[in-house]
């Protein structure tokens, strides 16, 4: 079977504040290198991976540029694109450069993979578990099963149920999808997010927005409990912990 083409989208919109930090996570530097470098390396030298749209900050494209995409000699990476308030908007941001043949190739019938930049522990053999899955069922996403007993809380704070934890996973990125079908989701989702902000609905990831705006089941895939999003700075002291064991 040809190799369809697959474009990473890789989110670095996101802000420090939860780290406590003036800078903006993406770019803080773990051993010796910006957060956002791990994920980008990987994917600049898999087999998985045709072309690369980075999305960051407004204030941050020039930055990213010259920092980031150049010093680095990141050669994938097609197009710096501006994110959005929420991350759905950042995603769809992304999704209108491919749809509207704005990359170097186009990528009409291809793969799409979104990934959190604040994932450094990105893998090729998560890409192509991945891969080899999304040929099959259009929609994927990495994950992993939960290792604690989870709780649902009601309002109060009370503990209403408790599912079975063999059903339960930790969702994480990439998650990866049919280029059509993702890019007809986000146009529907686009169009509908003030009638789900009014019914209380968060889109919170990209499957959601294949699960409630197709009919498509979306396939969990292996990714790896290493494969943590940095969002404190008691994460990032577990990363450089991972990065020093090598």
């Amino acid at each position: 079977m040809e190799k369809k083409r697959c474009t990473a989208v890789v989110l670095a919109a996101g802000s420090g504040k939860r780290m406590g930090s003036g800078v903006a996570k993406q770019y803080m530097l773990l051993c010796g290198k910006p957060l956002i470098w791990y994920a980008l390396h990987v994917i600049e030298q898999s087999s998985v991976i045709d072309d690369c749209i980075l999305v960051t900050g407004a204030e941050d494209i020039s930055y990213v540029e010259n920092e980031i995409v150049k010093r680095y000699g990141f050669h994938k990476i097609d197009k710096v694109v501006e994110g959005g308030a929420e991350r759905y908007d950042s995603v769809y941001h992304a999704l209108q450069v491919i749809a509207d043949g704005g990359t170097k190739v186009p990528n009409k019938d291809g793969y799409v993979f979104i990934h959190d930049g604040a994932r450094p522990f990105l893998t090729e053999d998560i890409l192509k578990r991945c891969y080899e899955e999304v040929q099959k069922s259009k929609a994927c996403v990495a994950g992993m099963p939960v290792k604690d007993t989870i709780k649902i809380a009601d309002r109060e704070g009370y503990a209403a149920k408790t599912p079975e934890r063999e059903l339960v996973w930790q969702i994480q990125t990439p998650q990866v999808f049919h280029t059509p079908l993702i890019t007809e989701a986000y146009h529907r989702l686009i169009c509908e997010k003030e009638r789900l902000a009014s019914e209380g609905i968060k889109i919170t990831d990209d499957a959601m927005a294949v699960e409630i705006f197709t009919d498509l089941r979306v396939k969990l895939v292996h990714g790896s409990y290493e494969n943590i999003k940095i969002t404190t700075l008691e994460d990032l002291a577990v990363a450089e912990a991972f990065l020093s064991r090598g």
